[in-house]
């Protein structure tokens, strides 16, 4: 294995440290936004629906993990979280419909930052703007959130494409999907860690969702040139 350079990890948490931020922030935010929309408060209430940061970091999930699993994997594997937002589901004036679009709205909060990570880079490149660091953090920018967006619709709950599927499934396959939540997290780490879901799932999505986004920057692009 090789060992991995102390000015490697400044490097890489100098580029990614905010865009990592704004996507877990806004990705959180967004749930708790679109919550209290339909009916649930409790987020609202915890100061959750909110883009300040502190709110939404978790010292060992969004901190100490991500970095203990570069420094053991040197840089090839890296997970963390953040504080999931507290929604009430039955509070939700129609919860089975209500809560497809809760899920859906961390997901799609991703998508536009990727978007907007891409204009910026787009806009960068346009003006003749050769600074590598900021060449490299939008690209940074456009991946994390491309990586959180297909993750976070992985059809296993507590993920959110899970709660998303169980929205759209007739209720006796809801429920029966639902009761795989409590042990949800242990299997898709399981399914992670054999490369399962890199090979079936995050790369094939990876790749059709980047042709969409370099597809809406094309007239941006062409526009610069």
């Amino acid at each position: 294995m090789r060992p991995v350079n102390i000015s490697d990890i400044i490097q890489t948490v100098a580029l990614y440290a905010l865009p990592v931020l704004f996507a877990i922030t806004a990705h959180e935010a967004a749930h708790g936004y679109v919550a209290r929309h339909f009916g649930d408060n409790t987020a609202a209430m915890l100061g959750r629906v909110t883009l300040n940061p502190i709110k939404h970091i978790d010292p060992v999930g969004t901190i100490l993990m991500p970095l203990v699993l570069y420094v053991v994997t040197a840089g090839g594997f890296v997970f963390g979280y953040a504080k999931p937002v507290p929604v009430r589901f039955g509070h939700l004036r129609n919860p089975k419909r209500d809560m497809i679009w809760v899920a859906l709205a961390g997901p799609a909060s991703n998508l536009a930052q990727a978007l907007l990570w891409g204009v910026l880079l787009s806009l960068l490149a346009g003006v003749g703007v050769t600074e590598r660091f900021f060449i490299e953090m939008c690209r940074a920018g456009m991946l994390v959130n491309v990586v959180m967006f297909v993750f976070n619709l992985f059809p296993l709950p507590p993920l959110d494409g899970g709660r998303i599927l169980v929205g759209l499934l007739p209720p006796r396959p809801a429920i029966v999907l639902s009761r795989l939540e409590p042990w949800g997290f242990f299997i898709v780490m399981a399914l992670v860690l054999t490369g399962i879901v890199s090979r079936l799932w995050m790369l094939p999505l990876m790749r059709v969702t980047f042709a969409v986004l370099n597809t809406l920057l094309l007239p941006l692009q062409a526009l610069l040139a």
